[in-house]
Order: structure tokens, then sequence, then C-alpha cells
């Protein structure tokens, strides 16, 4: 029976304004939580210290602790893919009792994963952290930065699931509106604990943590608050969080193969990590603020990705698998486009961009080692929009489970063996012996990246054009 909160019927309005409407809230939100990412490194290239040689240690800290919270984004798709793909299926096929019912059950999946979440990153945060190469003060930096947001774990992955139910019922303006809030509130938390707020003094780098962790437990709140007296057709009760079997397995149906494909690369991401930071504390620093600057079109992919995934399961389930397969298409068009702008931006302004977060002249080595890699990632930047764009837009079918082999081959067979081989003298081969390698530093292993993202790229592109993702049941 059709909700009378639900939101009028948008599947007959022209694609590409489905899809802005989607992705435009999305990418305000994606940039929002960039400024954070922006401000916490602008922060940890200025708050003062005894010795300020010390300066690259504390940015070497926080790029790997940058890489591992961005695994919290992969562990989140434990439940919020599946959320986004089962809600649009129900949204689409007008079935609001089941859209509801999967939202409580998302909520519920949610609060374990992340309870889970913050058990295994309490334990295991001092050992990963030293096999990602990352010793000394840098090491210890990096697990005091990580624990505050590991004990708010699952506030931030509850978040992350309401406001994939939302995009699944096509609404991404309330999840623009209070993760917005929660970006506004961040960079005012995280300058107070950081610096201190008149008498009372600040906590240094760790408060930068803190006041990220916070925030997101506001949200997440909020977020609970909304659905709970109903929104966009979805309202949060009572009768929906008791745990459903049958109703968590097709959740996790979808779920689960993209979180595998998800972690793993994130794994492999962390693989590619120990290469850079085994390069010093200077190409491991240039490495995280390119990274930071690189998601100016890394985020503008994710919005039309979650506009992708909305939209492709919304028309599977009202019947139109045609249109369906045009709205991935469209929203890699435009997608794309963007992501192709902000690569001519590196292109142009990339010294401007590393200069920001190193205004002393003691860090040009960084700026140096920085700002080729940047300019290099601009002409990966469509295979990128069809990676990040087509793996949602399959998601949103519920194909997620031969992209699992897609991102194994990019990672295991292309970047981290290129990466090998471009960076360093000679690369060890074990009873092989060794064969020389190109020393390329940190420029040969962002080559290897690009030539990963190229392979991947065209690898989702052939897998959405097959279109047997049509028949996919979820």
């Amino acid at each position: 029976m059709l909700s009378p909160t639900a939101p009028p019927d948008t599947l007959s309005r022209p694609l590409w304004r489905q899809v802005l409407a989607l992705a435009l809230p999305a990418l305000a939100q994606q940039y929002l939580h960039l400024v954070v990412q922006l401000s916490d490194q602008f922060l940890a290239g200025r708050f003062e210290l005894p010795d300020p040689n010390q300066r690259p240690v504390y940015l070497s800290a926080l790029n790997t602790a940058g890489y591992l919270y961005w695994f919290v984004s992969s562990y989140t798709v434990l439940v919020s893919v599946g959320s986004t793909a089962l809600v649009a299926r129900f949204v689409g096929a007008k079935d609001w009792a089941l859209a509801q019912h999967a939202t409580g059950q998302s909520v519920v999946l949610a609060v374990v994963f992340g309870l889970l979440g913050t058990v295994a990153a309490l334990l295991g945060l001092p050992s990963l952290i030293e096999a990602l190469k990352l010793t000394g003060d840098a090491a210890h930096l990096c697990v005091e930065f990580l624990t505050p947001l590991a004990v708010l774990l699952a506030f931030q992955i509850t978040e992350s699931a309401c406001a994939a139910c939302l995009a699944g019922a096509g609404d991404t303006r309330t999840g623009l509106k209070v993760l917005g809030l929660v970006a506004v509130l961040n960079v005012p938390l995280a300058w107070g604990l950081c610096f201190g707020v008149g008498p009372i003094r600040g906590i240094g780098f760790v408060g930068i943590a803190l006041g990220t962790g916070i925030s997101h437990v506001i949200g997440c709140v909020l977020l609970l608050v909304i659905l709970a007296r109903g929104k966009s057709g979805l309202k949060l009760r009572l009768a929906n969080l008791v745990p459903a079997p049958g109703l968590i397995r097709r959740l996790l149906r979808v779920s689960v193969p993209a979180a595998i494909d998800s972690l793993s690369a994130a794994f492999c991401q962390l693989w590619f990590l120990s290469l850079v930071n085994s390069l010093g504390d200077t190409a491991a620093s240039a490495h995280g603020i390119a990274l930071k600057w690189e998601a100016l079109g890394f985020l503008s992919g994710a919005a039309f990705g979650t506009a992708a995934m909305a939209l492709v399961g919304q028309n599977l389930g009202a019947r139109t698998p045609d249109r369906a397969a045009r709205s991935g298409w469209t929203a890699y068009a435009l997608g794309g486009g963007v992501m192709s702008f902000m690569g001519l931006l590196f292109v142009l302004l990339a010294e401007h961009m590393f200069r920001l977060f190193c205004p002393d002249p003691s860090l040009q080595p960084i700026v140096d080692t920085g700002v080729p890699a940047l300019r290099l990632i601009a002409c990966a930047m469509p295979a990128l929009a069809s990676q990040i764009i087509f793996t949602a837009a399959l998601r949103g079918a519920g194909d997620s489970r031969v992209p699992v082999l897609f991102s194994w081959f990019g990672f295991l067979c292309v970047r981290i063996p290129l990466a090998h081989l471009l960076t360093a003298p000679q690369v060890n081969l074990g009873s092989l012996g060794t064969i020389p390698g190109y020393d390329l530093g940190l420029l040969g292993a962002w080559v290897a990246m690009c030539s990963d993202l190229w392979v991947r790229g065209t690898f989702f592109a052939i897998r959405f054009a097959g279109g047997k993702w049509k028949k996919v049941e979820v």
C-alpha cells in the first residue's frame, strides 16, 4: 500500500534531471566531507610542535590514518549497498511496507556491525599499522588519532545506513542536510579540541579525530529521529527493528559481495600504502595530500554513483530495465564530465593546492614530490568515473559478485606488481633473485594506480553494457 508520506512518482521525468536531482545533493554532501578532511590536513600542518622538524611525521601519521579511516567507508558497504538496492526495488514496486521493514533491518545490521568493528579496531590497530610499515612516533600518533573514531564507529555506520535507505527512496536531500550539518559541526569541534577555547587547553592532534567522531554521533541521532517521524515514505518503527532473518538475508545477499569487493580493495589499498610508506615520510606526506585533492574527482563519481544505484534499482523494481540501463549511462556521462573537469584543475593548480598545506619552505620537498603525481591522475579521471559509477549501478541491480573479480585483477595483477617495479631501484623476487626496478618513487606508484584504474574502468563499462545485471534477483 502506498504510504501517505511517499514522494511523488518521478520515474517518468527526463533521466538527466533525475540523475542531477539525486546526484547534486549527494555531491554537495561529499564535498562537505572533503572540506572536513582538508580542514584536518590543514590543522595537522599548523598546530604548534616542540620540534618543527617533526611536522612530516604528523602528516605521515595523518595520511595512514586517512587510509584506515577510508577503510570504514568500505566496511559500511556491509549495510549501505543492500539497503539502497533493496529499498529502491521496493520503492520502484510501490511496496512501502517492505521498504520500511528493510530500513529497520538496515539499522539493526548497522549497530551490530558497528560494535563488531569497534572491538576489532581496538584490538588490532597497533598490529595493522605496524604491518603498513609505519614506525616510531608516526605509528604511535596514528593509533592515538584513530582510537576515538573506533570507539564511536557504530554511530557512523548507523548514520550511513539511514542515509543509504533514504537514497534508495530517492531522497538524497535529507542526507545532505544532516551530513552537511555534521561537516559544519566537525570543523569548529576539531579546531576547538585541537587548539582549545579560551582558558580551556586543546588536546592537540587527537582532538582533530575526536571532533570528527562527535559530529557523526550527532548526525546519527538526527537521522534516526527523522526516520522515526517518517520521511520520504520511510518510517522507522520498533516492530521493524525486530530481526527478520529472511529480510536480513536479502540485504546481505547484495551487501556481502559488495563488501568483499570494497574491503578487499581496501586491503589492497593498504598494501599499496605500505609501498608508499616505505619510500619515507616525505613521499608518504605528499601521497596523502595528493589523495585529499584527488578526492575532488573521486567524490564526484561517488555522488553520481549514488544516483545510478538508486535509479537502476527503482527502474528494475518498476520493471523498466531499458530505462534502468539508460539511467546508468546518463549518470556516467554527467559524472565523467564533472570528473574530467576536476582533472583539468589538477593539471593547472596542483602546485597551489600543495602549497596550501605546505606553506613552510622546509616542506618544499613534499611539494616537489607530490605535484607531478597529482597532475598525472588527471589522465585517469574518465576511467575512475567508469569504475565508480558502473560499480554503483551494478550494485543497485544486485549484481555485486562478478565485479569482485575485476577489483582483484586490477589490484593484484596490475597496481601492486607495477608499483613494486616502478617505485624501487630493484625488485626482490625471492628464490628467483632480483630484477632492476625503475626507481621512480611516488610518481611510479601513481603510474601504477592510473594503469589499474584504466583496466578496471574498462571491465566495469563492458559488464554494464552486457546487460546481464537486468536479470539479477534481490
